[in-house]
């Protein structure tokens, strides 16, 4: 399945995504992308639905992040060693863990925001797990049955903040609008294996990343379970994955977004994404 959330900001309602790419309602099953229904119970009975008996939903309403209630995103930073080595940093030995503030969440073609006093704001696509149910000291044998699906997101970061203002990256990864999610959720019985994945990112029409998640250092039953060695996930949890080379960090000589420039991302099956990138 692919479920999603569309409306105004703050007012989104939860939606399924038809074999037509007919938006149908599920307002009347349920309140939320989010909570229990995210569960293996609560998404086989949204599997039993019949898409054609829900409301459709009329014209192009814009979408929102894909999941509701998010409590935190605790994101991998360097999973790929080929966006480390541009970035003049060692493969970690174990994953880096960061976090983006719930607050930076945003439907993946609103405008993003380029902060007051940014000189390097930069683009990553990623692939974001969404977590299922409660985890807390996950097997790596059962991580994937914690998972209730996966995204594409970009990890918007403002380089400056992140490695030359002191302190942790948070500070570069959490302004408002720094991480569009979406368009959909999609379930991992239809994701099936999340390491065989192409990424890809263009900026005003040119490619920039070009990726595939067998390269990723960690997988995603270990970070699934690394994560839940340190807090626990609650059901809506967005864990990105980090990002494939191609940075504007990495180039040379660096390229950085500036006020007009579009983002165009995606990920094999899991849709696209187009963010125009403003000043505030």
């Amino acid at each position: 399945m692919k479920l999603l959330r569309y409306g105004d900001k703050g007012r989104e309602k939860p939606g399924l995504l038809d074999d037509n790419g007919t938006i149908r309602d599920l307002s009347g099953q349920i309140d939320d992308i989010a909570g229990d229904v995210l569960s293996d119970a609560g998404l086989e009975r949204l599997r039993s639905l019949d898409p054609a008996s829900l409301p459709a939903v009329e014209g192009t309403p814009r979408l929102g992040p894909c999941v509701g209630r998010v409590s935190k995103i605790p994101a991998i930073g360097l999973n790929y060693s080929d966006h480390a080595a541009e970035s003049n940093l060692p493969v970690p030995s174990e994953p880096i863990i960061f976090t983006k503030a719930v607050s930076s969440l945003n439907g993946p073609y609103d405008d993003v925001e380029k902060p007051r006093n940014s000189q390097s704001l930069d683009w990553e696509v990623e692939l974001a797990i969404v977590i299922g149910k409660r985890t807390k000291y996950v097997t790596e044998e059962a991580a994937m049955d914690h998972i209730a699906g996966f995204a594409v997101m970009n990890d918007v970061s403002e380089r400056e903040f992140q490695a030359k203002r002191q302190g942790q990256w948070t500070k570069g990864k959490s302004h408002d609008t720094f991480a569009p999610l979406g368009p959909w959720l999609v379930t991992r019985d239809e994701v099936g294996d999340p390491h065989v994945l192409d990424l890809w990112l263009d900026v005003n029409g040119e490619r920039r990343q070009t990726g595939n998640t067998r390269t990723l250092i960690f997988n995603v039953p270990f970070i699934v379970s690394y994560v839940s060695q340190f807090m626990t996930l609650e059901p809506g949890d967005v864990i990105p994955t980090g990002t494939p080379p191609g940075v504007g960090m990495g180039m040379n000589p660096q390229q950085f977004l500036n006020a007009g420039d579009v983002m165009e991302l995606g990920i094999t099956g899991l849709g696209s994404q187009r963010q125009t990138v403003i000043s505030v």
